[in-house]
């Protein structure tokens, strides 16, 4: 037996939609699959939760034990972005400043501060091992966030950020632009 769902299990799943060539391992979590968008060339690891409005383009990994909570704001992964393992992402939290009580088991009017802003993470962006995205923030096109970094503004393209809170380190070599044009040159020559 495969550590990935088979085409008919991915089938009876309820996804919103998917392409073709998705890997979602075994032993992942999705607590609502019907609003779960997924591209073309998607791998989804072992022991990732997905939870709310998700949307992964084309050639995305998601490593294992990642956590998107995308609530009804949403997260969107761009083609070729990556997260690392233990990631978390939130679209959605609870305020902890004691002016909103808190966790999903209560009622939506006893939590007026809750948060509720989309997360991007634009093409060629990678999130790297035990970071976390906050609500609002788009990392953007070829971003790099390393390691247990914490994110929690809007970075700049083609920079690399690290820290607590994130905060840009040094500008990121675009040469992967180079190999994306090669490698969607050779998939439209076969």
């Amino acid at each position: 037996m495969s550590n990935f769902l088979s085409e008919e299990e991915l089938a009876q799943l309820g996804l919103a939609e998917y392409g073709e060539d998705v890997l979602i391992g075994r032993y992942a979590v999705l607590y609502s699959p019907g609003t779960l968008r997924i591209g073309n060339h998607v791998r989804i690891d072992d022991f990732t939760i997905i939870s709310g409005n998700v949307e992964l383009h084309d050639y995305i990994h998601i490593s294992q034990f990642c956590g998107l909570y995308g609530g009804s704001a949403g997260i969107i992964m761009e083609d070729y972005s990556g997260l690392s393992s233990k990631c978390s992402i939130y679209a959605t939290s609870d305020d902890y400043t004691g002016a909103s009580m808190t966790n999903p088991m209560v009622p939506a009017k006893y939590k007026p501060r809750a948060i509720n802003a989309p997360v991007h993470i634009k093409k060629h962006a990678i999130v790297g091992c035990n970071s976390v995205v906050l609500p609002g923030v788009t990392i953007a096109e070829g971003t790099a966030v390393g390691s247990m970094a914490l994110c929690t503004k809007t970075t700049e393209e083609w920079s690399i950020y690290s820290g607590i809170p994130a905060m840009k380190m040094k500008d990121r070599k675009k040469d992967i632009l180079e190999l994306e044009k090669q490698f969607e040159e050779d998939r439209a020559n076969g």
